[in-house]
């Protein structure tokens, strides 16, 4: 038997094993009323997944709906995030001087929840989605800036100066030496980013309202319908998974020189 089988047969194994101990705990009574089941979270799943792309008004859509929604936010947020943050990563990663300036002003801000910049967007734009954009903007910012001048910083000596004793344009020196060279780190500060935007949007859709999956969570709670929230938790876990996996096929062509 492969290991790839054995693993797969032991997650199998632990699932079942998981599922049964959940089933225990809730007949022993130690939780509460509200506790969700086993059973209750399957039928409720079926229910869901049954019709997910029904349409009842702006705020009565199935879930694939609200998945798309909190899909389009992040990757609108997460490209405007590099947008701005692979560039500025250049400059910084080459401009000792502007880095020196510039890095207690973003030690500062890094560390600030992007839940706290919410009041400050809707102050601003006046408008939920474009607040949860911007959220999501903030979130992406950091990974993406800090690990491309990490990169960029360490660029092989020896590449910069052949560009230098060649006399090589800027713009080439840009498009074929520095990218290619920091692309691995720039990779992974891509994958960080998109992870920690999926998981705040959760959040930020909980209070901005409107369609989202962190909406349909909070809406399942007013109703206390907690077999569905259950649903939902596993959904944003896989959709999690599958972008983090889109990344990481993307990390794998890169070469590691």
């Amino acid at each position: 038997m492969s290991p790839r089988v054995r693993a797969g047969a032991l997650g199998l194994v632990l699932f079942v094993l998981s599922v049964g101990a959940w089933q225990l705990v809730v007949n022993a009574g130690v939780l509460s009323s509200l506790a969700p089941t086993p059973a209750g979270v399957w039928q409720r799943g079926v229910e869901i997944l049954a019709d997910p792309f029904y349409r009842d008004g702006p705020g009565s859509v199935g879930i694939f709906w609200h998945l798309m929604t909190s899909l389009q936010r992040v990757l609108i947020g997460f490209l405007l995030a590099a947008l701005i943050a692979i560039p500025l990563g250049f400059l910084l990663g080459r401009v000792q001087t502007l880095r020196w300036a510039v890095d207690p002003l973003v030690q500062i801000l890094r560390p600030v929840s992007p839940l706290a910049w919410l009041p400050i967007g809707l102050a601003l734009l006046h408008d939920a989605e474009r607040t949860a954009v911007f959220v999501i903007v903030l979130s992406a910012l950091w990974p993406i800036l800090i690990n491309t001048i990490d990169a960029v910083m360490h660029i092989h000596p020896t590449y910069l100066k052949l560009t230098q004793t060649l006399g090589t344009p800027l713009w080439l020196a840009v498009t074929r030496v520095w990218l290619p060279a920091t692309l691995p780190g720039i990779i992974t500060g891509l994958r960080l980013s998109l992870s920690t935007s999926w998981l705040v949007i959760i959040a930020a859709e909980m209070l901005v309202g409107g369609q989202g999956i962190g909406f349909f969570v909070w809406n399942m709670w007013n109703r206390l319908d907690i077999d569905a929230i259950v649903v939902a938790i596993v959904l944003i876990g896989l959709t999690g998974l599958i972008l983090d996996h889109l990344v990481a096929a993307l990390q794998k062509t890169v070469r590691y020189d």
